[in-house]
């Protein structure tokens, strides 16, 4: 497997994959040294996350290879699905799947998702509208979603 490591936005993204795709884009939150040499296997990734973050990208199309039970796999196809934009609770995800009562096991493997901003597990939110439950910290899974928002936060200053 070859790993890099790139600066973003929210912290430094640890990628992880070989020739079969990517397995891991994790964030870190203590610094890492940016990779000076981004291996071959994980050059598209690396550009296509730079473009998403200078909002260049919207819908990314990278070979992935996560590790998980069918299960899991099964629920991060669904999140790939989700708009760039857009956001779907954890309810309406169980229903698509075609079982309310799975609400738990779907956001538990929300939670287990092992390539961060590429599957969107950012865009699931709370039947009410609020942010539950994210790996990375709340207030970044707040940041992706004004990040991206058609109607972005303007600052004063």
């Amino acid at each position: 497997m070859d790993t890099c490591y790139i600066e973003t936005p929210l912290g430094y993204a640890k990628i992880i994959g070989d020739q079969n795709g990517i397995t891991s884009v994790s964030l870190l939150d203590k610094p890492e040294n940016a990779s000076e040499i981004i291996p071959k296997t994980l050059l598209d990734c690396v550009t296509q996350l730079k473009a998403y973050f200078n909002n260049q990208l919207k819908t990314f199309d990278l070979k992935l290879n996560p590790e998980g039970t069918e299960f899991q796999k099964n629920i991060w196809k669904q999140l790939a699905l989700i708009p760039y934009g857009k956001t779907i609770s954890y309810l309406d995800l169980a229903k698509q799947l075609g079982d309310a009562k799975a609400i738990r096991a779907v956001a538990n493997a929300n939670g287990k998702n092992p390539i961060w901003i590429i599957v969107p597990c950012h865009r699931v939110i709370g039947t009410d509208g609020s942010l539950t439950g994210y790996a990375g910290g709340l207030y970044r899974k707040q940041w992706l979603l004004n990040h991206e928002s058609e109607h972005k936060q303007q600052t004063l200053f």
